[in-house]
């Protein structure tokens, strides 16, 4: 056969390669790289992968990496590991930080992996409260509140407050933050309602008696007293709105996100219900029924969702009170009648405070030694104990606050923190 003789048949066909033919009309059986998959499909794929995985993936190449690193892929584990950010209706409580590393410190929240300091302590034993904000822990110690700098890299607490909040002529009993106030309680009967743009303050005047309690939220205050009475106040005026008597001191108070109820806690050192549900628009309270311990006394309280209360108190359990489950609540939150789910506090110690993820970790502070306690949802057995005071010196846990990172806890005469950014699991 000649050099230039055609070459006809299906060899033909397979030889020639026509210029206008893409690799992959040439190669319909071609692999595709990873890389080159649309996202949405991606995406897909690596929502079907757990830690290890996507980490050893993320190994693969720095385009691999970049992609694995984004949000998007952590999002779906992230909200089935404690305390990243990322709430029971997905939202993102810290959007700045990476969810590839919060997902990583919540294995050390599961394994109690922290290191512990004691930024701060001071000679007279107090009942000092907290709270955080961003990057600012605010303090109070005696009739002062102290904002104090958390550095974002170390973790470490600035040792002198670059703001002090003062004018109770008595000790802090309790104080809120919201996003232009700074609300406090005092131990003299007076709430203060400091400016937290300006430097100004509003003096409310209604109870005799030391203001225990205070919640506030959307121009909103309710406080509780030692004089047995609730009272409701606005930013608008110095004199209680309504003025919500009750049969005993009022230790814990929780408005409603939706504003339209707020719940009260007493001592219960009379024939009374401890909980109470009361409407905002009027003075009505609604009881819990039978089902409510009488030793349920709500030494401190938080709503994680409107229909939705947590409560500890001296009875040793932290209770989850559901309100959709009390009659009427179709119009408008009603009482408490049993709760839901309740986790007991091994020690047989009162509880004083607590805090929610608003998904699924729960951190309580007892009585006793200063005892935290850190609790998944999904199981009623403690996860993990901080024993924060070693005997023969005790102390309660006064107040706790948490971040993604770090746990904050209030005793006597110290403030402690809990790193959990140390001994990252490297997963593989």
């Amino acid at each position: 056969m000649s050099s230039s003789a055609a070459v006809s048949g299906p060899d033909a066909a397979s030889c020639m390669q026509r210029p206008h033919q893409t690799d992959m009309q040439r190669c319909p059986l071609r692999m595709l790289l990873l890389s080159q998959l649309p996202e949405d499909v991606l995406y897909h794929i690596l929502s079907h992968l757990d830690c290890t995985s996507l980490s050893r993936l993320s190994q693969v190449c720095k385009s691999i990496y970049r992609f694995v690193s984004r949000d998007e892929v952590w999002r779906k584990i992230a909200k089935e590991c404690l305390n990243t950010g990322i709430t029971r209706n997905g939202t993102d409580i810290y959007p700045d930080l990476q969810l590839k590393e919060r997902v990583k410190v919540a294995h050390n929240w599961l394994d109690g992996l922290c290191k512990r300091t004691i930024p701060l302590k001071w000679k007279t034993k107090l009942l000092p409260w907290l709270q955080l904000d961003g990057d600012m822990l605010y303090l109070s110690q005696a009739a002062d509140i102290g904002a104090f700098h958390l550095c974002r890299e170390s973790g470490r607490l600035q040792r002198h407050p670059s703001e002090i909040f003062s004018g109770h002529k008595g000790d802090v009993c309790r104080f809120v933050l919201t996003d232009s106030h700074l609300v406090s309680g005092g131990s003299e009967g007076r709430i203060l309602v400091h400016s937290r743009a300006r430097d100004t303050c509003l003096e409310l005047s209604g109870h005799n008696q030391e203001v225990n309690c205070l919640d506030a939220k959307g121009g909103l205050i309710v406080s509780g007293s030692r004089d047995r009475t609730a009272r409701m106040w606005t930013l608008t005026s110095s004199h209680p709105r309504d003025t919500f008597p009750m049969s005993d001191r009022v230790w814990s108070v929780a408005i409603s996100p939706t504003l339209r109820s707020f719940v009260t806690g007493t001592a219960c050192c009379e024939n009374t219900s401890p909980l109470r549900v009361w409407d905002v628009e009027r003075p009505v309270c609604w009881q819990p029924g039978p089902g409510v311990p009488p030793r349920c006394r709500g030494v401190d309280m938080q709503f994680e969702s409107p229909s939705q209360l947590f409560t500890c108190g001296y009875d040793t359990f932290i209770r989850l009170w559901d309100l959709r489950l009390n009659p009427g609540y179709a119009q408008g939150p009603r009482g408490l009648r049993k709760c839901v789910m309740e986790w007991e506090e091994p020690h047989d110690s009162a509880l004083y405070c607590l805090q929610t993820d608003g998904n699924h970790m729960i951190a309580s502070g007892s009585s006793y030694y200063g005892g935290v306690r850190l609790w998944d949802k999904r199981q009623a057995a403690c996860l993990q104990f901080f024993q924060l005071s070693s005997r023969p010196v005790s102390s309660p846990v006064y107040c706790l606050r948490f971040s993604s990172s770090h746990l904050h806890a209030a005793l006597a005469s110290s403030l402690h923190s809990l790193d959990f950014r140390q001994n990252n699991v490297y997963i593989r």
